[in-house]
């Protein structure tokens, strides 16, 4: 029996750590679920040997036991095997962005809404209330979502004479936005950056971004004033992707800078991004650790009752008194308690006898 609830309580704890913990590799290895199935089958084998010749009450708390351990193994197993890898969606500002697996789109928040905090995205399902994806993990079935920060940049262009150009990304998410999403990677003086480009199609431009962190900005400086703070980096070439001379340009802290003819602004903001990880049903794995756990509780207490019953058949039913019932008249019956005391009168009331 030991072993049964043993084999119970383990699958329980390593599929409630799928939930707590998800996203790790190792739920998805072939070895973890290997195992987990296992322990499924030591409980199965392990219950049906307890199960014969036990009173009615344990073997409800076996079948229970049994159920919960299953519900509870083969959700964890078939989220190891069969759900799919953990991702990031990346979305523009106000993009609806379709995710099949989740039955439903998410909506990104307006390039307006973006601020020092982190916007929330909104999750819309058919027959569901929007559900708001923030900082923290939400749990929504077999998946959980949380926000994650990234940071993208917020660009600003004009003439000469300061009036403000239309910018658009052909090669983007959303034509006509002016958020960089900085979604692919460069290396410059051995420092991996994140870039972008977009155009001035007034201008005739085609402008490529990089952005660099406080810190690489620093070490690109060299310590100069600014640093601290993050820097865009600016190549305007022309439409057909020729460079301009005086055409690169380092723009610090939000501030403008001036580059193949044009007045550029960078402001790098923090924007969401949602990371989607697989994890066992939720509702599975409630109902299994609660039979699990329900049924622990009715063979401990079953347990004691039998221990209790055992004792008192060993040493005897007591009455109020804390004495034992005996019956003196039968030869051999041995008073003890309070009773056999009762019957030696106090010292000073032992009759004397006298010497014959």
């Amino acid at each position: 029996m030991k072993a049964f609830s043993a084999a119970a309580l383990t699958i329980v704890v390593a599929v409630i750590l799928q939930v707590v913990l998800p996203g790790r590799a190792v739920y998805h290895t072939g070895w973890y679920n290997v195992l987990l199935i296992a322990l499924v089958v030591v409980t199965i084998v392990g219950g049906r040997r307890a199960f014969r010749g036990a009173p009615l009450r344990v073997r409800l708390a076996i079948i229970a036991m049994t159920l919960g351990a299953a519900i509870t193994g083969f959700a964890g197993a078939a989220n190891g095997l069969l759900a799919p890898d953990n991702a990031t969606i990346v979305g523009a500002p106000g993009e609806r962005v379709r995710v099949d697996d989740l039955g439903g789109a998410l909506v990104f928040p307006l390039a307006a809404a973006i601020s020092a905090n982190v916007p929330p995205v909104i999750l819309e399902r058919p027959a569901h209330a929007p559900t708001t994806i923030a900082a923290r993990s939400r749990d929504i079935g077999s998946f959980i979502l949380r926000a994650l920060p990234r940071d993208v940049v917020y660009v600003d262009a004009r003439d000469l004479q300061g009036n403000h150009l239309t910018v658009t990304q052909p090669a983007g998410r959303a034509f006509l936005s002016p958020v960089l999403l900085m979604e692919q990677r460069q290396t410059i003086a051995g420092m991996d950056l994140p870039f972008d480009s977009f155009n001035v199609p007034a201008q005739r431009r085609v402008v490529k971004a990089v952005l660099f962190s406080p810190e690489q900005a620093a070490m690109l400086l060299h310590g100069a004033a600014g640093t601290g703070q993050p820097a865009v980096l600016f190549a305007v070439d022309d439409e057909n992707d020729r460079p301009l001379p005086h055409a690169i340009g380092l723009a610090v802290g939000g501030g403008s800078v001036r580059a193949g003819g044009l007045l550029l602004r960078a402001t790098v903001l923090t924007y969401p991004t949602v990371e989607i990880v697989a994890a066992p049903a939720l509702f599975a794995v409630a109902l299994g650790t609660l039979l699990v756990l329900t049924a622990l509780a009715a063979l401990l207490t079953g347990n004691h009752r039998a221990n209790v019953a055992q004792l008192d058949a060993a040493v005897g039913e007591l009455d109020a008194r804390g004495r034992e019932h005996v019956d003196g008249n039968q030869p051999g019956s041995l008073r003890v308690g309070r009773e056999a005391d009762d019957d030696v009168p106090p010292p000073g009331l032992v009759e004397p006898r006298g010497v014959e």
